[in-house]
């Protein structure tokens, strides 16, 4: 087991790897910015060290500056949390170069993680079902390209291949729009990644978006922990997330479960990570693998009993998985609220000091948040709140309890989106589970459009 860990990140997760590591034993050191300076989590760190100013890109994107810290500071390995630099490869082949342990995926597993058409190929291979398309980017071919859309049928959906965020795609309906769509996504990608190439697949209109949550070890070991429901997002971010997904058998996800842990033994990945699936009309189709802690994990921590952030860690010191599938027992139900600093009506961050706070608590609850009153939302990173997390004997008591804890929750000083998760879980629609990947959008519209006419 490593002796000290550099922590790379800041907030909640910064916290909630500093809670691991003081509960195996091991110390720590936070890389913090200029901005995070005063902030309550590093003082549970054996050590802090600046490495730059607000700016992430002069500081929690900074490599340099993230690598110097640890070896000035005597660190063996370096946790990256989730965002900033935990899915580059670059960085985790220089944290290996340096002689350190990276706390996730091994930098030849990111790259391939990251080249769309390649991990399309590699999962296929896997018996993983993807969505219809083919497994390597468009040809400088237009008439090609056209055949291609209509053999899969409109709509399409044209995207960058090695661009990991929300940006660098392109919905087209028609085959007049397809060549410019294509035209402007590829130089959208060659701008945002380096590389012009796009692919091209079959726009799913309704689907859900399913995650399966993975731990593997070095040893080839593997383990599904469940799955969770991320449909319910804004413009690509979540708001509300939950375990398990309400309406899919478990035999399907059991079989769905198995065939990820081959793959992952397929393609060397181990630590923890979520392989993503648009689900429609039953049929799961594969949309990509995040590596590392993902923002929703507590919420498999909640159903089956195990810290994620501690099996992450000893994985990637070597050790061999403490459990047999067979012994994980699924319990209850998990949803997760996501609450932001911003605007209620332009959703736009809206940064502040908090001047009054108080989390809910009681059975089931759990709230990760790294701020206290007195603290600031700083305009130069996320503007998270708090995750609030509520766990009941199944999916209604969940709600319930949520319900109850937002009424709890008092934020004040700065503006946030509480108002908007209590009036969502008293959506019909939500508590039953008939949403979709565009429910929320759907259901703002309405509103914004009732508000204009009133």
């Amino acid at each position: 087991m490593f002796g000290k860990i550099l922590i790379a990140n800041r907030g909640e997760v910064a916290l909630r790897i500093l809670r691991a590591c003081r509960d195996l034993g091991i110390k720590t050191v936070v890389a913090h910015s200029e901005a995070d300076r005063g902030a309550r989590f590093l003082a549970l760190a054996d050590q802090a060290v600046c490495i730059g100013p607000a700016p992430a890109s002069l500081s929690y994107l900074n490599a340099a500056a993230i690598l110097s810290a640890a070896i000035v500071s005597d660190a063996e390995a370096i946790h990256p949390g989730y965002g900033f630099l935990a899915g580059s490869a670059d960085f985790a082949a220089r944290v290996d170069a340096a002689g350190l342990s990276f706390i996730g995926a091994r930098a030849e597993t990111l790259r391939l993680l990251n080249d769309k058409t390649r991990l399309r190929g590699a999962m296929k291979t896997a018996g993983i079902p993807c969505i219809p398309g083919p497994d390597t980017p468009l040809a400088d071919d237009a008439k090609e390209a056209q055949r291609l859309a209509k053999k899969l049928g409109y709509p399409v959906v044209i995207k960058a291949s090695v661009y990991r965020g929300e940006r660098g795609m392109r919905i087209v309906h028609t085959d007049a729009a397809l060549l410019n769509a294509i035209t402007q996504t590829r130089a959208e990608a060659l701008e945002l990644c380096g590389s012009a190439d796009v692919y091209l697949e079959k726009h799913l209109e309704y689907p859900r978006h399913i995650e399966i949550q993975m731990l593997a070890d070095q040893h080839g070991n593997v383990l599904f922990l469940g799955e969770r429901d991320c449909s319910l997002q804004r413009k690509g971010h979540r708001l509300i997330e939950e375990a398990p997904a309400f309406g899919i058998p478990n035999r399907l996800v059991a079989r769905i479960g198995e065939r990820c842990a081959d793959a992952c033994r397929q393609i060397g990945f181990h630590g923890v990570g979520g392989f993503r699936f648009l689900v429609e009309k039953g049929d799961f189709h594969f949309a990509g693998i995040t590596a590392g802690l993902q923002f929703e994990h507590p919420l498999c921590e909640m159903v089956t009993g195990i810290d994620l952030v501690q099996e992450q860690i000893r994985a990637a010191a070597g050790e061999k998985l403490r459990f047999r599938q067979r012994e994980l027992v699924f319990r209850g139900h998990a949803i997760e609220c996501r609450i932001n600093a911003e605007d209620p009506q332009s959703f736009l961050p809206a940064p502040g000091k908090i001047s009054a706070l108080h989390f809910p608590g009681g059975p089931g609850i759990r709230c990760d948040s790294a701020l206290q009153a007195g603290e600031a939302v700083t305009a130069h990173y996320d503007p998270l709140v708090a995750k609030i997390i509520a766990f009941g004997e199944n999916r209604e008591h969940a709600i319930r309890r949520l319900r109850n804890a937002l009424d709890e929750a008092r934020i004040e000083g700065l503006r946030t989106n509480l108002a908007l998760h209590r009036n969502l879980l008293n959506d019909a629609n939500i508590q039953k589970g008939v949403t979709n990947l565009h429910y929320l959008e759907k259901v703002l519209a309405i509103k914004r459009d009732a508000q204009r006419k009133s």
